[in-house]
């Protein structure tokens, strides 16, 4: 059995991580350096930020964070969110991201897969897909945090993907993001069969039940988490003492709220678990 990767996606708008449900209703979670420094304390593969609002209002603004990141912490680092060419990417990857992530970009002009792929290696470069299924059982690729439909099918895209040279795909199911109600097993499976590249699966993780049910039913090579993991962070460290920036929706750190439909989980402990289900994970 293959080793698993555990990736914590950190979402941030402004100076902030923040999270929401379907992508959506942004909440702030605290300071993403506060986050990157426990998860890499706390044994994590590796780290992912994603600027989710990036691409929305045509900007690319994680330069500072990055820098910050790699000069504190050593562990591969993917960036995402405003990557629109190889200025973009050239910068991100100088600034010390192993690894960029880009969606929007790909999808006008699937051509800047392989000019990244061919000026970078295929291994710096994740594609995101985020896939809705549509009433007809269709899943469709969107962009923008699943705000626009890009009239590609996911299973056609996914294909294109690989051809043109990606090293892995990130896939989100933006029907299951944030809720809590474990991965869109369909989903996976789907596109599994389709690609031989390295898959990371992302959305819907609400307990540990969840992630080792992914990881069994199929063969996904990662799962991205979120809300599990910044949910218990947030308690086990106390954010809504720190210092945040007053940017964004700060009620829900304030009020020290959970989600209740997430069960969160320290990182420590779901490795323990999966360990003791004799999963293969990285860093045992």
């Amino acid at each position: 059995m293959k080793n698993i990767r555990i990736i914590s996606r950190l979402d941030i708008k402004g100076p902030n991580v923040v999270k929401g449900i379907h992508l959506e209703g942004l909440r702030v979670l605290g300071n993403p350096k506060d986050f990157a420094k426990f998860y890499y304390e706390e044994g994590i593969d590796e780290l992912m930020y994603m600027d989710v609002v990036a691409s929305l209002y045509d900007r690319n603004s994680l330069k500072d964070i990055i820098e910050s990141t790699a000069d504190e912490l050593f562990v591969p680092l993917t960036v995402g969110g405003g990557l629109r060419n190889l200025e973009d990417v050239n910068t991100a990857l100088r600034s010390g991201a192993d690894k960029v992530c880009i969606n929007t970009a790909a999808i006008k002009d699937p051509n800047l897969i392989k000019q990244i792929s061919d000026k970078y290696g295929a291994s710096t470069l994740v594609v995101a897909v985020e896939a809705i299924k549509d009433e007809s059982g269709e899943y469709y690729a969107f962009t923008d945090n699943g705000r626009e439909q890009s009239g590609k099918k996911v299973i056609e895209w996914v294909k294109e993907i690989q051809d043109l040279g990606a090293g892995e795909i990130l896939l989100t199911s933006v029907d299951k993001e944030g809720t809590g109600a474990g991965f869109d097993i369909e989903l996976i499976k789907l596109v599994e069969n389709l690609i031989s590249i390295p898959l990371l699966a992302h959305g819907g993780a609400g307990k540990m039940e969840d992630i080792k049910n992914v990881i069994e039913q199929t063969s996904i090579d990662a799962v991205v988490l979120s809300s599990i993991l910044h949910y218990s962070t947030i308690k086990s460290n106390d954010f809504s003492n720190k210092k945040v920036s007053s940017e964004g929706n700060n009620d829900f750190l304030k009020s020290g709220g959970i989600f209740s439909k997430i069960n969160p989980i320290p990182l420590s402990s779901l490795r323990q678990y999966l360990t003791n289900n004799n999963i293969n994970i990285r860093n045992e």
